[in-house]
């Protein structure tokens, strides 16, 4: 496994994150806490020391199995998780409704206020079983709430010892900006992609130029570049892939294409395809490392795995050439 520090920070993460959004169980279909607990061991004890999870991920409920998982271990391993979003209150920005694991509707608010910042790291660290959290995250702008005040927050934080580092996701390199005015920024989560690369237009590019790391999340495309997808694989009405554009039909079709001709290169390298997305994806410059979800030991030790071989610059070509050639069918974002 490599590992990799987070800007001008004192925190240093695994290349390969375990996504913790899944464990949820919210917009994922049900969860499995056991093998959820099994998978996050694996991981650790292959390395993949590194846990993001967020609040909202079936509404406390990955934070508290994440939380099980490290009793005892919590000096072998960094917790990245999140703030602003609410459900308890009605406060700042509406973000969505949805329904949570026991079918009740939900409301969801962006909301980053200061002292509502503070009282969701409390809740965090309780559901954690922790003191401190190692990359304290903004989960999405809260456009009611001035960054500056957010920031404010994190340095009350910081001083505190509760965070050791600031990060952001789902933020612009504006954003991103104005808040580094206030209080040092150690990171930004973006979506990133083999058939989502938006964010190397600008927001990479700037991260690279200003020492911010970016730890981009659904490498796998929630799992349609794991080359194990189908076409005639259903999901079910509370799994976000039914609804999403990426697995219509005609998508799915050039991707799993895509996955064919990669699988001669990742046999090569005695390694799966999704191994070798992953792989090309945390090698892409000014990529600092990637979430991804695992929900069982199983898929803990292939992800884990994707860091141990190093591509030649052939492959790398050719792999991107690829990539370059694909063009699916999306609405305009």
């Amino acid at each position: 496994m490599k590992y990799r520090k987070l800007g001008d920070s004192d925190v240093t993460v695994s290349a390969v994150v375990l996504g913790a959004w899944a464990i949820g169980g919210w917009m994922w279909g049900g969860t499995d806490d056991e093998n959820a607990i099994a998978g996050v061991r694996r991981g650790i004890d292959l390395g993949m020391t590194s846990i993001d999870t967020a609040p909202v991920y079936g509404f406390g409920h990955s934070e508290t199995v994440i939380g099980q998982a490290i009793s005892g271990i919590r000096d072998r391993v960094q917790i990245l998780t999140k703030y602003g979003l609410i459900w308890d209150k009605t406060l700042g920005v509406f973000h969505f409704e949805t329904q949570d694991n026991t079918g009740r509707m939900m409301k969801v608010y962006r909301h980053s206020g200061k002292q509502s910042v503070i009282e969701q790291c409390e809740q965090s660290l309780r559901r954690l079983g922790t003191d401190y959290i190692d990359l304290f995250q903004c989960h999405w702008r809260d456009t009611s709430t001035p960054i500056e005040e957010t920031m404010e927050a994190m340095e009350i934080l910081h001083k505190q010892g509760k965070i050791k580092a600031a990060g952001v996701s789902n933020w612009t390199a504006e954003e991103i900006d104005e808040a580094r005015k206030v209080f040092p920024l150690a990171s930004d989560q973006p979506p990133y992609s083999m058939v989502r690369r938006g964010i190397e237009n600008e927001l990479l590019p700037y991260c690279i130029d200003n020492n911010v790391a970016v730890i981009v999340y659904s490498p796998l495309q929630l799992g349609l570049l794991s080359g194990k997808m189908t076409m005639d694989r259903v999901f079910k009405p509370d799994d976000l892939r039914s609804k999403s554009p990426y697995f219509t039909p005609e998508n799915r079709q050039k991707v799993i294409n895509l996955c064919d001709r990669l699988k001669p290169i990742a046999s090569s390298y005695g390694a799966t395809i999704a191994q070798l997305v992953i792989n090309w994806t945390i090698n892409r410059t000014g990529i600092t490392a990637a979430l991804v979800g695992s929900r069982n030991a199983t898929q803990a030790q292939e992800n884990a795995g994707s860091a141990d071989f190093k591509l030649s610059s052939e492959d790398k070509q050719a792999i991107t050439e690829m990539v370059d050639g694909l063009s699916l069918n999306l609405p305009a974002q």
